[in-house]
């Protein structure tokens, strides 16, 4: 496209005509500032732009000019589609356009949308909007193929201001632009209708919308329809009211009738004011007692707490008396059994060395009866070599055979006596084995009931922990543990240690599945009850503080671990298995710490948990172990390995389980089965005493028979040696026997030696077994008295223990008094507090009912009788005469019904007179502005008659609403007017123009619009046409004109209000039209 420029005259009388340039749109606002005191400032049209418009694809931007617009082209290059664009672009109908009868039309074949830009002056002191728009607003239109548009209001920076036709609407009022008014915008087709129509009447109607005249009559007669209206409901709210008030004057004298009501209605009202507040001072009432309850029970509360401060002062020098008895027994308990090794040792010594004594003396009393039986043969020899020496072989046969009869007969006693012996010592034999069997068994049952006495003692010291743990769960571990950690936490503020030592670890734990308690204990073992410590030296000083609370060898273990806030990052060396957790997992660990120490010192991550014990030796030994897998547990507590499978040596959880209370029972059941098994040992002990004592008791009689079967054998034999010595008598040698006797003597000394011998030993061992048995009973002793100093001990624990149950029951039961106190206080507190809320709530309704307060001295229950009285009173009075409410509302009702219809129709009537006097002065202006109008336009169009020396006049009637126009052209005889129908084309154009240019002068607008005025004139005509035209915009420069011909306009004067916008006819495959001067064009030539 080329520039789009402007053209001047200079001298409108010069022939040749000069031609002054503008290059671009600076210099033409440079000389409209020039003559900003008589161009227009707002409405004028800045600019055009169309795209997609009709059968054009680009068309424009138009720059036009301020004053007066010349768009020049042939047919076909886009004239009427500006004007088309401009009417639809600002609000416009499409039919307003007679180019199309919707605004689908408009859109361009084969496009699915168009768009208009205009831009429209926003300048001077009656701008719209201006800090908005500014200096210019642009108007974008978007019309959719379907018939739809969309408006688009920008500044002149390009800013969007607003989307609303409305706000068009406001801009087009405020410039007083009005497209479908022909007088603004004049197309072909509304001038060619004009000039053809030989109707007088469309003539009329044609000045009166060019006017606004005809938009004034129809808002008029729309004014007067809704006047008629208006008194037609007039007349019906008269007859209306005329009933209204009928009702109201019954419903009057009905309520009159009842007027004797209203003192027990008064009354009735004054005794609910009454009430209200009765309500309130007895409500304040029932509060007062419910305070002082509240006062006295805060001042109990000081004596609560006085007690229980004195009973905890109890209970800690209890605990501590108790710890001070416990830690004595313990030191009793470490000497006690301190010494027992040594007794264990000398018991061995003094058996020993009874035992070489017992079998010394067996060896001294073989020798003893040797030589007791040698000293008997000695002397039976002796006496048989004095009886064959004395005897003079003078024995007869009767005493021989007597002889021979005691023989046998001693001999049947003797084998009798053997016999009983041998039955005798197996009777002592089994005694003994008896008796020693019922000591071993004695022995093993007082170990047993040794051992048995430990464990219920242990049970009911963990049963006492686990009660304690109830209410401090760290006891579990010791009931010394919180005085030791309290001791720590002191030592700790005390900077004793660089980081206050963590545990027991136990205390850290908790298990996400209670299952696998006992697993846990089974596989952490002492490392529940351990401590940890960041570095060496918080060691010795921890070490040194278990020293004064925990008894030596019972010390839990410590551990020197680096502390560290975050848990190790065990992944890739951890046991990772689909269905069994690892021991780390398995935990929920409060602290990293505790975590880290266990990590190192058990390796936890490596360790699995298996409840059942089939499926862990699966796992662990018919499997390959899982990766990083070392060890596993099962819910029973058992180790499994690998290769290896260890029973637990636990039963049931001691520190870790949760469900202390089933732990408790456990216990007791535990200590209950523990008592009736010790009693039941204790009873064994004591039948395995009797049976001893018994057995002993037979085996001294039975050893005191055997003695004295042995005493006979030896007198019987010695008695069969004496017969059967004397009946050898004879036959024996003396010399024999002598020898024999010195030999047996021989025999005796050897003997005596060895008995002597013998005796010395025995008696160096007796002496040794003296000493020893000398320190096994100071031993004994020793331990005796150990135990006996502990016995006091264990009851004064035990007393101490009982004493410190029993203060902590009693502390226990004035904290549930103190509970059950402040519980009471809180229930009256609350109870005042909803009193209070309540009470004021009824305060709040009583002042709502009567604001001021009213001291009563009645109760609310005679209050309410006398209410309830009156009311029947009045409902009695309401049966015979009705409803009073319903009365007084009817009355109401009625008087406001009639009131307000009254004052309804008084309005009106009084809107209708003033409308009437509106009206009657606004026709009087109307017929007065018509009237002036028509002068006006006569007046104007016979002006530009003569300008061309013709003659000719417009006729108004008004009655009739015709206009009709005569012209007498200058040729013809001024006598004879003819119609516009009579005259030729351009002759009619030119009547055309001057009809317009006479609209002009009546009408207000800021921009004119004309297209193809000059269709049918002759250049004469023309020239005359334009002449007036160019002479009115001259007059008018604060008005724009826009005048759309096909003609070349060559003959135009140069001026700096005129600009000429030269359209040429698009070329093939151009979709953008340009606008050229026409200098331009012969410059190009």
């Amino acid at each position: 496209m080329g520039k789009r420029k402007e053209e001047s005259i200079s001298k409108p009388g010069s022939n040749k005509r000069q031609r002054q340039e503008y290059t671009d749109e600076h210099s033409d606002e440079s000389n409209e500032e020039e003559n900003s005191h008589s161009s227009a400032d707002i409405g004028i049209i800045e600019s055009i732009q169309l795209k997609n418009f009709m059968c054009h694809s680009m068309l424009g931007p138009f720059q036009f000019g301020s004053n007066l617009n010349f768009v020049v082209g042939n047919n076909g290059s886009g004239k009427s589609s500006v004007l088309t664009a401009l009417i639809v672009g600002l609000g416009g109908k499409a039919t307003a356009t007679n180019r199309g009868s919707a605004l689908k039309m408009f859109v361009r074949d084969g496009e699915t949308s168009a768009d208009i830009s205009i831009t429209l002056r926003n300048q001077g002191r009656d701008a719209f909007k201006p800090e908005a728009y500014g200096g210019s607003i642009i108007v974008n239109q978007h019309i959719n193929l379907d018939g739809s548009r969309s408006y688009r209001l920008k500044s002149k920076s390009g800013t969007l201001i607003s989307s609303k036709k409305e706000e068009l609407i406001g801009i087009l009022d405020h410039f007083n632009i009005q497209v479908d008014n022909p007088v603004s915008v004049l197309t072909q087709e509304m001038s060619k209708h004009f000039l053809q129509s030989k109707n007088e009447g469309d003539k009329y109607k044609f000045f009166m919308k060019a006017t606004q005249l005809e938009q004034m009559k129809e808002d008029y007669s729309s004014i007067m329809k809704t006047k008629e209206n208006t008194c037609i409901q007039i007349e019906q709210g008269v007859e209306r009211l005329q009933e209204l008030k009928l009702l109201y004057c019954e419903k009057k004298e009905r309520y009159k009738s009842i007027g004797f009501v209203n003192d027990m209605r008064n009354r009735l009202e004054d005794l609910k004011h009454k009430m209200a507040w009765a309500v309130v001072s007895e409500m304040e009432k029932e509060i007062q007692p419910i305070r002082e309850n509240i006062i006295a029970g805060e001042g109990n509360t000081e004596k609560f707490v006085q007690k229980l401060e004195e009973c905890q002062v109890k209970v800690n020098e209890a605990e501590e008396k108790y710890k001070a008895i416990q830690d004595k027994l313990i030191t009793v308990s470490e000497e006690a059994q301190a010494l027992h090794p040594q007794c264990i040792s000398l018991k061995a010594d003094v058996q020993a060395r009874r035992k070489a004594v017992s079998e010394t003396e067996v060896l001294y009393n073989r020798f003893k009866t040797e030589l007791k039986r040698l000293g008997k043969d000695d002397e039976q020899l002796r006496k048989r070599i004095e009886e064959l020496k004395s005897s003079a072989n003078q024995v007869s046969e009767p005493e021989k055979l007597e002889r021979q009869r005691k023989i046998l007969h001693l001999r049947e006693q003797l084998k009798a006596f053997r016999d009983e012996e041998i039955m005798i010592g197996q009777q002592v034999d089994q005694f003994q084995q008896a008796i020693y069997r019922c000591k071993e068994e004695h022995a093993r049952l007082r170990r047993e009931d040794c051992d048995m006495k430990q464990a219920l003692d242990a049970k009911q010291k963990q049963l006492r922990e686990l009660k304690d743990s109830k209410t401090n769960t760290l006891k579990r571990f010791g009931p010394h543990i919180p005085a030791f950690l309290e001791a720590v936490e002191t030592a700790y503020r005390q900077g004793r240690f660089k980081h206050k030592p963590i545990g027991p670890l136990g205390a850290f734990i908790h298990l996400k599945d209670a299952e696998l308690t006992l697993a846990v204990e089974s596989c952490l073992k002492s490392l529940v009850q351990a401590f940890c410590c960041d570095n060496h030296s918080d060691e010795r000083t921890l070490q040194l503080l278990m020293s004064k609370y925990y008894p030596h060898g019972f010390r839990p273990q410590i551990i020197v671990n680096k502390f560290q806030n975050k848990v190790y990052d065990v992944r890739h060396r951890g046991v990772h298995h689909p269905e069994f957790p690892s021991v780390l997992t398995a935990l929920e660990i409060d602290h990293a710490v505790v975590a880290n120490c266990l990590i190192d010192v058990r390796s936890i991550e490596t360790i699995l948990l298996i409840k059942s014990s089939r499926k862990a030796r699966e796992v662990m030994q018919l499997n390959c172990p899982p990766k990083n897998c070392r060890e596993a547990f099962t819910a029973e507590g058992d180790q499994v390995f690998d290769r290896r499978y260890y029973s637990s040596d636990y039963l049931r959880p001691k520190f870790l389980s949760k469900d202390v209370e089933a732990e408790i029972s456990h216990l007791e059941k535990e200590i209950e089965n523990k008592k009736a098994q010790l009693t039941v040992s204790q009873q064994r002990l004591y039948s395995i005493e009797n049976e001893i004592r018994q057995n002993e008791d037979h085996l001294h009689g039975y050893r005191r028979h055997q003695k004295e079967l042995q005493i006979k054998i030896r007198t019987t034999n010695a008695e069969i040696a004496d017969l059967e010595n004397m009946e050898e008598h004879q036959s024996v040698d003396i010399r024999t026997l002598e020898d024999e006797a010195e030999e047996n003597k021989g025999k005796m000394e050897s003997v005596k030696k060895d008995m002597q011998q013998q005796s010395r030993k025995m008696e160096e061992l007796k002496n040794i077994l003296q000493v020893a048995e000398k320190k096994f009973e100071e031993m004994k002793e020793k331990i005796h008295q150990v135990e006996e100093i502990a016995g006091p001990f264990k009851d004064e624990l035990n007393q101490a223990d009982s004493e410190v149950e029993n203060i902590k029951r009693r502390l226990q039961h004035y904290e549930d008094k103190q509970k059950e106190h402040l519980a009471c206080i809180k229930r009256h507190k609350e109870l005042l507090a909803a009193k209070e809320k309540e009470l004021e709530e009824k305060m709040a309704q009583a002042r709502q009912i009567y604001p001021e307060r009213i001291e009563v001295s009645r109760t609310v229950k005679s209050l309410d009788a006398e209410m309830n009285r009156l009311r029947e009173r009045i409902n009695s009075e309401n049966d015979r005469h009705g409803n009073r409410e319903e009365i007084i509302q009817q009355f109401h009702d009625a008087k406001e019904r009639y009131e307000d219809a009254n004052s309804k129709v008084k309005n009106l009537k009084k809107f209708i007179r003033l409308l009437e006097e509106i009206m009657t002065q606004r026709f009087k202006i109307y017929r007065q502005f018509l009237r002036l109008l028509s002068l006006r336009c006569k007046l104007y169009f016979d002006h530009l008659l003569r300008i061309r020396a013709c003659s000719g006049k417009i006729l108004f009637d008004h009655k009739n609403e015709t206009l009709s126009i005569t012209v007498q052209p200058r040729e013809e005889d001024k006598a004879a007017l003819n119609d516009v129908r009579s005259l030729s084309g351009g002759e009619r154009s030119f009547s055309t123009v001057c009809f317009i240019l006479s609209l002009w002068s009546i009408t207000e607008s800021p921009f004119r619009c004309l297209d193809e005025f000059d269709v049918y004139m002759d250049m004469v005509n023309r020239r005359i046409a334009m002449d007036m035209i160019l002479k009115v915009a001259d007059s008018q420069h604060h008005r724009q004109f826009i005048l759309l011909t096909p003609q070349s306009m060559s003959s135009l004067p140069t001026s700096s209000y005129i600009r000429i916008l030269r359209m040429q006819d698009p070329e093939r495959g151009q979709r953008t039209l340009d606008f050229q001067n026409r200098n331009d064009k012969e410059e190009d030539q």
